[in-house]
Formats: structure tokens, sequence, C-alpha cells
């Protein structure tokens, strides 16, 4: 590759990083206002905006492994945010679910990192608008075979 296709890629990275590292620390910054962590306050924002769901479910959701879901659930349990409920179609699934007060915080805490990203592509064209949402899905599907495939091969 050539030096100026080169640079352009590292940019193109060094965006997405930080634009994920900023989304990170915004959330966390959002949630510490309210006591929680951040993959606290995922789930909540999760469960407030689809509902209830399995822990597997909630695992694939937020992109993370059962037992480090099953260990933010716990906590959160405790904390009396949400309950574990017994599913009505099928005995054997467990859903996770929003207490009266774990709705509640999820509805009072903002989504801010949302918010700042929805607030820039504003500024965006219409035509910048959907041409990044094709590439950026392009890219997403290109990762996300090269995740499965490595799953596969492991």
């Amino acid at each position: 590759m050539e030096p100026q296709g080169k640079r352009e890629l590292d940019r193109v990275v060094e965006a997405i990083v930080f634009l994920y590292t900023e989304s990170r620390r915004i959330t966390k910054e959002a949630a510490r206002q309210y006591g929680l962590t951040g993959p606290q306050l995922t789930v909540l924002k999760l469960l407030e905006g689809v509902g209830d769901l399995s822990l597997s479910a909630l695992s694939e959701q937020i992109r993370r492994r059962n037992n480090t879901v099953t260990g933010i659930v716990d906590r959160m349990v405790a904390a009396g945010l949400v309950v574990r409920a017994r599913s009505e179609e099928d005995r054997r699934v467990i859903h996770i679910r929003l207490t009266p007060e774990g709705r509640r915080l999820a509805r009072e805490t903002p989504v801010r990192p949302m918010a700042v990203f929805q607030e820039a592509l504003v500024s965006l064209t219409r035509t910048e608008r959907s041409d990044l949402s094709r590439i950026l899905l392009k890219v997403a599907d290109v990762v996300r075979r090269s995740v499965e495939t490595e799953k596969e091969v492991a």
C-alpha cells in the first residue's frame, strides 16, 4: 500500500478509536453520576428500550460473555434495579427485567454518547450521512464476518 493510502487508513482507525473511547468515557461519567458502572447503565438503557431479555440475548446485545453479564446482573439485582423472572413460554429461560426503580433510573439517565454523536451527524449533509451509513455498515459487515470466521476456527 502506498504511504498516502496507509496514512488515510491510519486516520480512519484513529477516528474510530477516538469515537469508541469518547463514547465509553461519556457513558462512564453519566453512570457515575447515578451510582452505576458503564455496563450497568448500558443494561438499563437496553432493557428500557427493548424490554425483558434472556441472559444470553442480553450478553449478545452488549457484546459481553455470559459470565461477565451474570456478574453485572447480580450487582443490579442486589441494587434493586433488575429482577430475574422465569419465561412464561419456556420455564428453562430466565429473563432479566427492570424493576420500577430500574425503570425510573433508566428514564432519568440520559444516553449522552448517542446525543453527542447525533448532534455531530446532524452537521453532515444528507448525502454525507447516507455515504457514511453505507460505508460504516459495509465495514461492520466485514468485521462481523471476520470475527465469526475466527470463532469457527477457534
